[in-house]
């Protein structure tokens, strides 16, 4: 399993539950406040905290390899830690330390670019020196490159990506899904899911209507809860899920369901009937980013792994564990080189890496502003039951 579907669930229906939306007011940090001092050169350590399942590990779990051979190249020794099971608990456990400019004992953390979006406004992480990461800037994937919350990418890079579209049992439902409208076909009542969580579910509702979700409206937004409410009450939508639909969908109670491209791929290795769309109207493509908090104590040492993970020899190994869409495009022909069949075939896979075609279907939401964020959380969460 891997570790989105594990625990996303948890993440899916907190969106208020953070400092600003329990209505303690979040301290905005001025830009010549944040870097702190760098003990990179005379201490060749660095703190790295990212979520569980989400690295490539050995036989023996412990070891991961393309962490273990930076630390040989670099002599920098990374203390590893699974501690981010959560965006908004995660976001809750810093944000004192960072609100009241003090360290968090981080060096490098990884979390959601909605999320990323609030570090970003509230002036959280710092900008990397991208003159020190010759692969960042060189194969950082163009479609990535210049988010809305973070024009240019200087505050954050992407560690994984992925699609969030449409999965659908093509043997049980008999016929092919190609559009978000047909999930709601007469043979699919009672038997569609969607995501609880406002920030994964909303943007392909919105494509489903045509939407262009770089810059959806407020209007938008409340279109969708209506759409979603009659569907509700009609019993049109089976229930919204976190990760368990997954389990909803490997056994046949669902047939189609919003879904995330790195789950499917890991669904199709025991049912290959199991298909994943984007489609025709768009999906979202999200990241997932390496971001640096302020102050953080080895600054240079943590961006020099960040340009790491950006080789594309180093990418190609990290993807062929995580089976996300791969930031790293140049990785493909890694992958597509290897002697091992298995991994290979990784590289024809467009949910690892998307052909054109794709590509040309999948887009970046703006993300939820600090000023609509509470009353949209609190609309979305009482049709979902939240």
């Amino acid at each position: 399993m891997s570790r989105r579907s594990l625990l996303r669930a948890l993440g899916a229906g907190a969106a208020g539950a953070t400092l600003a939306g329990c209505g303690v007011p979040a301290a905005f940090v001025e830009p010549g406040e944040r870097a702190g001092r760098d003990s990179s050169a005379t201490d060749p350590t660095l703190h790295f905290a990212n979520w569980p399942l989400y690295i490539d590990t050995d036989d023996d779990e412990s070891k991961r390899p393309t962490l273990d051979a930076f630390s040989k190249r670099t002599g920098i020794s990374v203390t590893y830690t699974e501690e981010i099971n959560d965006n908004d608990e995660f976001f809750g456990k810093i944000s004192p330390a960072l609100m009241n400019h003090q360290q968090t004992g981080r060096d490098l953390i990884v979390i959601s670019d909605w999320m990323a979006a609030r570090f970003v406004r509230l002036g959280w992480v710092q900008e990397m020196d991208r003159a020190k990461q010759p692969n960042v800037a060189k194969y950082l994937d163009p479609q990535l490159r210049d988010p809305a919350f973070d024009k240019g990418r200087r505050h954050s890079v992407p560690w994984q990506s992925g699609i969030t579209g449409i999965a659908y049992n093509r043997k049980k439902l008999g016929r092919e899904i190609r559009s978000t409208r047909e999930l709601w076909a007469d043979d699919l009542r009672g038997r569609v899911t969607l995501l609880s969580g406002l920030d994964e579910s909303f943007a392909l509702l919105m494509q489903g209507n045509g939407v262009d979700v770089t810059r959806w409206t407020a209007d938008d937004f409340h279109e969708i809860c209506e759409q979603t409410e009659r569907r509700v009450r009609s019993k049109h939508i089976r229930r919204f899920t976190g990760n368990d639909y997954i389990k909803d969908l490997a056994t046949g109670d669902v047939l189609a369901c919003q879904a995330y491209s790195g789950d499917v791929i890991q669904l199709q290795a025991d049912n290959p009937d199991i298909e994943f769309v984007v489609p025709e109207e768009g999906a979202e493509l999200w990241a997932e980013s390496l971001m640096i908090p302020n102050l953080a104590r080895h600054k240079r040492n943590a961006e020099r792994l960040v340009d790491h993970y950006y080789d594309p020899e180093v990418a190609a190994e990290l993807a062929t564990w995580v089976n996300y869409v791969c930031p790293v495009p140049a990785a493909r022909d890694v992958l597509a080189s290897s002697k091992d069949e298995e991994t290979a075939a990784l590289a024809e896979d467009p949910l690892i890496f998307p052909d054109d075609a794709m590509r040309e279907r999948l887009a970046i939401a703006r993300d939820i502003t600090s000023e609509e964020r509470m009353d949209f959380a609190k609309k979305w969460n009482s049709i979902v039951g939240l």
